[in-house]
């Protein structure tokens, strides 16, 4: 019998991800192939699709076959939580949500529309950012609305999910090992209290407390909590307001929201932290942009700690949380009052290439690295689907 693979794949409104997973055991091995197309307008994104169509068949490993198309979906609303197979009937409903995630849902939905062209015989799963968050608690959960808005889903969702489940999976399986090695058995999936920053264009932090989340940033939409690339994060409500009194339209403070905040709307150069690193020295707003990022995410971690009641351990992952060992550095720094101590050597080695521990050896709270790999949790559900089958 051939191995069977499941293509795991995530478009974006600016690339086009993929990989080809293993399932072994009923379980996603580690990805045999991946890859990634730039996505940026409507051409581009049906000529990735076409390429990735054409391209598929010949990155199979001989003596394997496709078996599923795992996809990551950014919302999947109050009714999808966990992954589900992805119906025409599905996919309708998923629709209705794009308003909630405009630079995210129509693209991921389009993509699983070409696949299923491509690849009619194939399951297509959803996989849901917000999934991970269905263990939120009502009081992290509700808006301070009223009630009638409430039952129409107005309400915090939380985003990333798919990361911070990746996440929580492998720094489980570090942590274990060393409790196992002490002795314990039987202990959570990843104990204690957890803050996870997944930072990049999009960023947010979680809080989770024994494998689950418990409190985090992003909520009724990807706008909420931190300062991004290109979207602003949290904003007083009444700027809204007085920019809707001003004669701004709906579609104006959308794309203002969306489009023109965050690191590029500060700096008024670059929504790429990298970019902005380089021009710090030279261009003030560049400064200030880091300088307002970094605060934002100092701010965020000390309202989630003190949720949490205190802190067992610390992660970064993202493109940001993943390689700007700078960010990493001021981040501990601020919040050395825990008790966080950051190893400077091996601060300076962890970009991304692999999980690695960065706290000083008399840190009380260990301190993590992890490259994320949202492709592996998808491509695990879809193992389970193919498995039933």
């Amino acid at each position: 019998m051939p191995e069977k693979m499941v293509l795991a794949v995530n478009a974006g409104s600016a690339t086009l991800k993929f990989a080809l997973y293993p399932i072994r055991a009923g379980q996603a091995g580690a990805p045999l192939s991946s890859g990634q197309f730039d996505v940026m307008g409507d051409s581009a994104f049906e000529a990735a699709l076409g390429r990735l169509r054409d391209d598929v068949q010949s990155r199979l490993p001989a003596g394997t076959e496709l078996a599923a198309i795992a996809h990551r979906i950014v919302h999947g609303g109050q009714t999808f939580s966990a992954s589900v197979l992805l119906t025409e009937a599905v996919l309708g409903e998923l629709e209705a949500l794009n308003h909630l995630a405009p630079l995210h849902q129509p693209h991921n939905l389009r993509g699983v529309r070409a696949l299923a062209q491509a690849f009619p015989d194939l399951p297509q799963i959803g996989c849901f950012d917000t999934g991970f968050h269905a263990s939120l608690p009502d009081v992290e959960r509700r808006l301070p609305i009223p009630a009638e808005l409430d039952a129409a889903g107005v309400r915090r969702y939380g985003f990333h999910g798919l990361s911070y489940r990746y996440l929580v999976q492998r720094l489980g399986e570090e942590t274990q090992a060393l409790r196992q090695a002490q002795g314990e058995r039987n202990a959570p999936a990843l104990p204690g209290r957890w803050l996870l920053a997944h930072l990049g264009s999009g960023a947010s932090l979680c809080a989770v407390q024994d494998g689950q989340s418990v409190a985090t940033t992003m909520g009724f939409s990807a706008l909420d909590g931190l300062m991004m690339g290109t979207r602003c994060g949290a904003i007083d409500p009444g700027v809204l307001l007085h920019l809707l009194r001003e004669g701004w339209s709906s579609t104006r403070i959308e794309k203002l929201l969306y489009k023109d905040c965050g690191l590029a709307g500060v700096s008024g150069l670059s929504n790429d932290m990298r970019t902005l690193r380089a021009q710090a020295a030279t261009h003030p707003n560049a400064d200030l942009a880091i300088r307002l990022f970094t605060r934002r995410v100092v701010r965020e971690a000390g309202a989630l700690i003190a949720c949490m009641g205190g802190l067992d351990g610390l992660a970064f992952t993202g493109g940001i949380g993943e390689h700007d060992t700078l960010l990493r550095t001021d981040v501990v720094q601020a919040l050395s009052f825990l008790g966080l101590q950051l190893d400077p050597q091996a601060n300076a080695t962890a970009i991304g290439s692999a999980t690695l521990p960065i706290h000083a050896p008399t840190s009380p709270i260990p301190i993590w690295v992890v490259p994320t790999d949202e492709g592996r949790i998808a491509a695990q559900d879809a193992a389970q689907w193919v498995k039933r089958g």
